[in-house]
């Protein structure tokens, strides 16, 4: 290093982000500590001062590094630290700060509310943020945000909120490209008017009864789990949708035209078969269906699907190229009269890629008729998987069942797999 030309030696330190690396390095030379200041990004790991000795707190520490530091652009803190601390970093980055990640654990520690709202307040200095992403936040009073005009990435993860308290924050990032909160208990109806947002992934923490109405123009993406209603108006860009809700029931789906949609995946223990049945005709572009629903029916009632006609399914999704089916949907499949509409005209055009998980022997006829189906009528078919799921029998049906389906696998051995 020493042979190297400043500014070279220069360059190469400045790409490190460890405060311990960068702690250690200014021992070295004067050289090398003359290279400091023009660090872009600092990181403060979680364990960092576990063993501190001396009289300087640690957020003196953090002080101290930050300030000899001419333009950080980058803050990421996962140690822990006091709003006071907070405060003066910030006051001195101000405006070069572009992307700021802090682990607040205000959830899981004996903190005040008002000790949270206060650091939560402190962000409002780094008015030029174009990244936020925060770990384990109570936010149950809205902060005191100014409007972050630049900020274009949100991130929340871990955190107890109320519903006028997300509104402020999301009103005050009004040109968010990209919004996650994951991990979030506290909410029942969440609305949100972001009409730059492109990326979307959203996670209810709770009984899975929330309630989403989402506007967003140009959204492209959007993951949503644990809404028992969920409305999207604007769809015209939607390209990949995923619904899931593990904890409660999916009641209701409205969502304008999704003439974009290549990925679709509905997950969950019981739907609604209306909005089952509503959501497969609204994707009826899609490319990719990713389907594991356990039950229908209403109420506290778990329904089987009922019988689905295979001809009018396909015939429905001709762009269908991936079909992953869990048990409930390919049973509904299999049905007795699912096969009566099959014909020497009919072909499935644009199927590549099957993946079928069968937990019961049950209509073993039937099923071995559909998987046939699916090879013979799938023109295009180049891969089928078979996944056997802790299928519980001690029928001897079960084992004549694998043993059928191990000879259509035989049969169809270059595009049939089990697992």
């Amino acid at each position: 290093m020493d042979s190297l030309p400043d500014a070279l030696v220069q360059y190469i330190l400045s790409q490190m982000n460890n405060a311990k690396d960068v702690a250690s390095c200014t021992c070295v030379s004067k050289k090398w500590k003359d290279s400091m200041p023009y660090l872009k990004s600092l990181y403060f790991p979680r364990n960092l001062f576990d063993n501190l000795t001396g009289g300087d707190s640690l957020d003196n520490i953090v002080r101290q590094m930050i300030s000899s530091i001419v333009r950080l652009e980058e803050l990421v803190v996962y140690c822990p630290f006091s709003s006071a601390g907070l405060r003066s970093w910030l006051s001195l980055l101000g405006p070069s700060l572009r992307n700021l990640e802090l682990r607040m654990d205000n959830i899981v520690e004996d903190q005040s509310c008002m000790d949270s709202s206060s650091k939560l307040d402190c962000i409002r200095a780094t008015w030029n943020l174009e990244s936020l992403k925060l770990w384990g936040v109570l936010m149950t009073y809205s902060p005191k945000w100014d409007t972050f005009q630049k900020l274009r990435d949100l991130q929340i993860v871990g955190a107890k909120l109320e519903n006028h308290a997300l509104s402020d924050v999301l009103c005050a990032c009004p040109n968010l490209k990209n919004l996650l909160l994951l991990g979030c208990e506290g909410l029942r109806y969440v609305s949100i008017e972001l009409p730059q947002l492109e990326q979307c992934k959203l996670d209810f923490y709770g009984l899975g009864n929330c309630s989403l109405s989402l506007t967003a123009a140009k959204l492209e993406s959007l993951e949503v789990q644990g809404c028992s209603w969920v409305r999207v108006c604007e769809t015209q860009c939607l390209r990949n949708l995923s619904i899931s809700n593990n904890s409660g029931r999916v009641y209701m789906v409205d969502f304008g035209r999704l003439v974009a949609l290549e990925s679709l995946s509905i997950r969950g223990v019981q739907w609604c078969w209306e909005a089952i049945s509503k959501m497969l005709q609204m994707a009826s572009e899609v490319k990719h269906l990713y389907m594991k629903v356990e039950f229908t029916g209403d109420f506290d009632a778990l329904l089987p699907f009922p019988e689905i006609d295979f001809v009018d399914f396909f015939n429905s999704h001709p762009k269908l190229q991936k079909f992953d089916i869990h048990g409930a949907m390919f049973a509904a499949l299999c049905q007795k009269n699912s096969l009566k509409n099959l014909d020497w005209k009919f072909v499935i055009p644009s199927l590549e890629e099957v993946v079928i998980t069968v937990r019961s022997p049950l209509n073993a006829e039937q099923k071995i008729g559909t998987l046939e189906s699916l090879v013979k009528y799938g023109k295009n078919l180049k891969k089928m998987v078979i996944k056997i799921l802790q299928m519980k029998s001690s029928h001897s049906s079960a084992d004549d069942f694998f043993e059928e389906i191990c000879c259509f696998r035989h049969i169809n051995r270059k595009i049939v797999s089990i697992e």
